[in-house]
């Protein structure tokens, strides 16, 4: 594989996540995976994380409770692309059904390589 990876980390507000995760099964990811080249979509389910190290800390937030993955040629593709697809009429249609914008508690992307 060449290219990076976004992995996108989303803590909903667990008050709102059921509500969040109809939306995003039903509407957002479908289109999503059809707009980008999104590697999958993943939710909690209510399995207990496992958090440890020399100074393990958990966000005062908790744990994400969301990520997916997208693949792109670099990280210059994904400024231009991931804007443009943001702002496309039908992703605002879906954006504009969203039932709970303002319960994303924390948003974490993070951008990979390849090991080898």
């Amino acid at each position: 594989m060449s290219g990076i990876v976004e992995i996108r980390d989303y803590t909903i507000d667990p008050d709102r996540f059921s509500e969040y995760k109809e939306w995003a099964v039903s509407l957002a990811a479908p289109w999503l995976k059809a707009n980008l080249d999104v590697i999958e979509f993943w939710m909690d389910d209510g399995m207990e994380a496992e958090v440890s190290g020399s100074n393990p800390q958990v966000s005062e937030n908790g744990q994400p409770n969301v990520t997916w993955i997208i693949r792109w040629d670099d990280k210059e593709t994904r400024e231009a692309e991931f804007r443009k697809r943001m702002a496309h009429p039908d992703w605002q249609e879906i954006w504009a059904k969203h039932p709970c914008p303002d319960g994303y508690l924390q948003m974490n992307a993070r951008f990979l390589r390849p090991a080898a």
